[in-house]
């Protein structure tokens, strides 16, 4: 049997690892595209390390692009198996990967007319519905079998809704080997979540190490420095106060604890915007899904029924009504994708708020250094943006705290009761730096046998 890391080795993005039976029976666990700059992964999401028709099963650890963004294209190459997921991971996949796909259309389109050179998109919307043909939906914390001698358990990851690590149980030649993969991990007491659970006893286990080599700060008492922070713009300055979020997960997250101050009369008297058409829907999906939240939110919905809905929140779905606050000077809030800056409606409000000392942003995640985001956060007082370079007048708060990925603690605590029986780690989904740091530290908590892989390489198990 062998594990190949045909994916986020040594790199964050691009989640994809091979498992091969001794019989030939292949499983893939995530399908996920890179999104980055690394000139030597220019063109991995064109390419696979693998027949894609001779991937007998899919399973996928949570709906994030990085894991999931390259299913349609799998679909499309010659993949006719079952795509395996929790069931809300499939539903969030349905509009997810179908606004992958209209972005893979739309960057072609683009292209296309500028250059002699024409491209097609990695896939089609049509590409993406037909996957969603493959996904079948499973619950958490029951064994189901996939084949003779192979059966798998998702237990919750807590990092975005539907997160699940994978357990498979592989028996061959009277031999049982269990093999993790932990997904994305999340952080504990966060809202909305169940916290993340731990895994089985496991002989071999695929580790993410995103932040392996970072402790997160403290969270602050959040809900008061975000109504500290709204005061000050949206009452004292009477202006905007734009938050770049995440469609999914981040989005919600700001939502419940607006919601929250809502329903304590708190939050002060000015419109709340959601201008994300995915965020939109993903957070409609949030309210069908009971099923990944903590018990707090079940507690708080025996008083308010409707967690992500409040009198002075608007969800915008049309173009005219996003276009039209960016000419408005009354006070507000606007939520609005993506949360790095680089695209989507939030990089036409920076470009309209940003000049004007009334205005804020607030900054609530990670942002990588070349995007509006990143250099933001640097604390640059002029910005490029649409080919203009303009003055940084707006205020810039930055909350850490609401990262969903566990750091390096976290990860710790999340694989301690692995110690013992553990015959192999492998750290995936991280950079090099960050693995190496991760690694030494777990081997300095007892694990040994860590090994970080190249992408492509292949380990017997």
């Amino acid at each position: 049997m062998t594990v190949q890391f045909c994916g986020a080795a040594r790199e964050v993005t691009g989640s994809s690892h091979l498992i091969t039976l001794t019989d030939g029976y292949k499983i893939l666990l995530d399908c996920g595209m890179y999104q980055g700059r690394n000139k030597d992964m220019e063109a991995f999401n064109e390419n696979w390390l693998f027949k894609p028709s001779e991937i007998d099963c899919l399973i996928l650890s949570h709906a994030h692009i990085d894991h999931t963004g390259r299913v349609p294209k799998l679909v499309k190459d010659g993949f006719r198996g079952n795509i395996i997921s929790t069931h809300a991971t499939r539903s969030l996949c349905t509009i997810m990967l179908l606004d992958s796909a209209k972005i893979q259309e739309r960057d072609a389109s683009y292209h296309n007319k500028k250059n002699k050179n024409k491209i097609k998109p990695l896939y089609t919307s049509d590409d993406a519905r037909k996957a969603m043909n493959h996904f079948v939906g499973i619950g958490y914390n029951h064994w189901h079998d996939i084949t003779d001698g192979v059966r798998f358990m998702f237990r919750d990851a807590g990092h975005i809704l539907g997160s699940a690590s994978v357990t498979l149980e592989i028996e061959e030649h009277g031999k049982r080997t269990r093999v993790g993969f932990s997904g994305d991990i999340g952080r504990p007491n966060r809202p909305i979540l169940r916290d993340p659970q731990p895994m089985p006893n496991l002989d071999y286990l695929i580790c993410e190490s995103t932040y392996g080599a970072k402790e997160h700060t403290a969270p602050p008492k959040e809900s008061e420095k975000l109504l500290e922070i709204i005061q000050e713009i949206c009452v004292k300055k009477r202006g905007k106060l734009i938050i770049p979020a995440f469609s999914v997960g981040r989005t919600q997250e700001i939502v419940y604890m607006l919601d929250q101050m809502a329903h304590n009369k708190l939050l002060p008297p000015v419109p709340v915007y959601v201008d994300s058409p995915l965020a939109v829907n993903a957070t409609t999906i949030f309210g069908t899904h009971p099923e990944c939240y903590d018990d707090e939110l079940n507690e708080y919905m025996l008083t308010d029924s409707n967690p992500f809905g409040f009198n002075s929140l608007h969800y915008v779905h049309d173009l005219e009504t996003s276009k039209s606050l960016n000419d408005t000077t009354d006070p507000c809030i606007i939520i609005s994708a993506s949360g790095m800056m680089n695209a989507g409606r939030v990089k036409h409000h920076l470009f309209n708020s940003i000049t004007h000392k009334r205005n804020g942003l607030l900054i609530v995640g990670y942002c990588a250094p070349y995007t509006p985001g990143g250099i933001l956060r640097a604390g640059a007082d002029k910005i490029t943006l649409f080919g203009q370079r303009i003055p940084v007048n707006a205020k810039v708060f930055i909350m850490d705290s609401f990262s969903a990925h566990a750091d390096r603690s976290e990860i710790t605590d999340f694989v301690r009761n692995q110690k013992g029986h553990l015959r192999k780690m492998f750290l995936v989904h991280g950079t090099l730096d960050r693995q190496e740091a991760l690694r030494d530290h777990l081997n300095i908590e007892g694990f040994q046998n860590i090994e970080i892989p190249e992408l492509g390489q292949e380990y017997r198990i």
